[in-house]
C-alpha cells in the first residue's frame, strides 16, 4: 500500500473518531486507491492507443454535475 493510501486511511479515521466532516479525506482515500490500481494495470498493459486513452479517460471526467466518478 502507497504512503498516500496510509496517510488517507489514517485522515479519514481520525476525522470519524473526531467527530468532524469525512466526505472530502474519503474522496481522497478513493483518489489513492484508483491511482495506485490505475499505475499497476497501466505499468503491466501494452501501450494504448490515443482513442483507447481517451475513452477511458471519459470515465473518470465530471458529467451531469456530478464531481466526477459516476
Amino acid at each position: 500500500m502507497s504512503k498516500e493510501i496510509y496517510q488517507a486511511r489514517a485522515e479519514v479515521a481520525v476525522r470519524v473518531r473526531n467527530g468532524q466532516p469525512v466526505e472530502e479525506a474519503r474522496r481522497r482515500l478513493a483518489a489513492a486507491k484508483l491511482e495506485q490500481y490505475i499505475s499497476k494495470v497501466v505499468a503491466e498493459a501494452p501501450p494504448l492507443s490515443k482513442e483507447q486513452v481517451d475513452r477511458i479517460a471519459l470515465l473518470l471526467r465530471p458529467s451531469d454535475g456530478q464531481n466526477g466518478l459516476h
